[in-house]
């Protein structure tokens, strides 16, 4: 994925895209995903980061005139840098709160970052399981026996989230070690997971910094 500058996402290679709803459990939160329509895209392929395109996902030339600032603001350090660390009787918690996409998996049980803390296999299969849900990858559980992220392969993927419990269309997700690209050239930290924002909002531009939350950006696509 490669930025442009002041412009859009221009897509490198034949990654498959689709829409994906963020379902809710019976407590109401955030629990796992639906998959939903899929969109044609080929290398080159221009997909909206400022918020406003009438075609969106694509990009339609709005961000020459909606006035919104798309100057990449985030660090090319790797995440773990200015991470947390939270250690519980097996595994540790690393956490990057720059990088949260509001999408909210981590609010399940007693939270993510208690239920690492607390012992027992039933406490540690969720907090793994809401690291991996996590859309954005600020979230990572490591084994404290090897000193190794507890991590699962995804297949390189693109999708447009939809949250409908919060009543508004989400980041652009890329899954499966995607390259960003910046518009200098330079690359970002190659992740498992990653989101970029698509409301043109966010503070950490390239990526989400959950800020369609607050605008409450809506992309027409559900």
């Amino acid at each position: 994925m490669q930025i442009v500058e002041d412009g859009p996402y221009r897509v490198r290679g034949a990654l498959p895209l689709h829409t994906q709803e963020i379902v809710r459990n019976e407590e109401g939160r955030s629990w796992s995903y639906r998959q939903g329509r899929a969109y044609p895209v080929k290398d080159g392929t221009m997909l909206c980061r400022c918020g406003h395109s009438r075609k969106k996902p694509f990009c339609d030339g709005s961000h020459k005139t909606a006035g919104v600032d798309l100057a990449e603001t985030a660090s090319f350090e790797p995440m773990l840098q200015e991470a947390e660390e939270i250690d519980g009787p097996r595994y540790s918690l690393t956490d990057n709160e720059r990088y949260c996409a509001f999408a909210r998996f981590c609010d399940n049980g007693q939270r993510i970052w208690n239920e690492v803390r607390i012992e027992g296999e039933e406490h540690a299969r969720l907090a793994i399981y809401m690291a991996h849900q996590c859309p954005a990858g600020r979230l990572l559980v490591w084994d404290r026996s090897t000193g190794n992220p507890v991590e699962e392969p995804l297949t390189a993927s693109l999708s447009l989230i939809q949250d409908p419990g919060a009543g508004v269309s989400g980041p652009l997700v890329l899954r499966g070690g995607v390259r960003v690209q910046s518009a200098s050239g330079e690359s970002y930290e190659v992740r498992n997971r990653q989101a970029l924002c698509r409301c043109g909002a966010s503070s950490n531009k390239p990526f989400c910094d959950g800020s369609h939350a607050s605008t409450k950006f809506r992309d027409g696509l559900e």
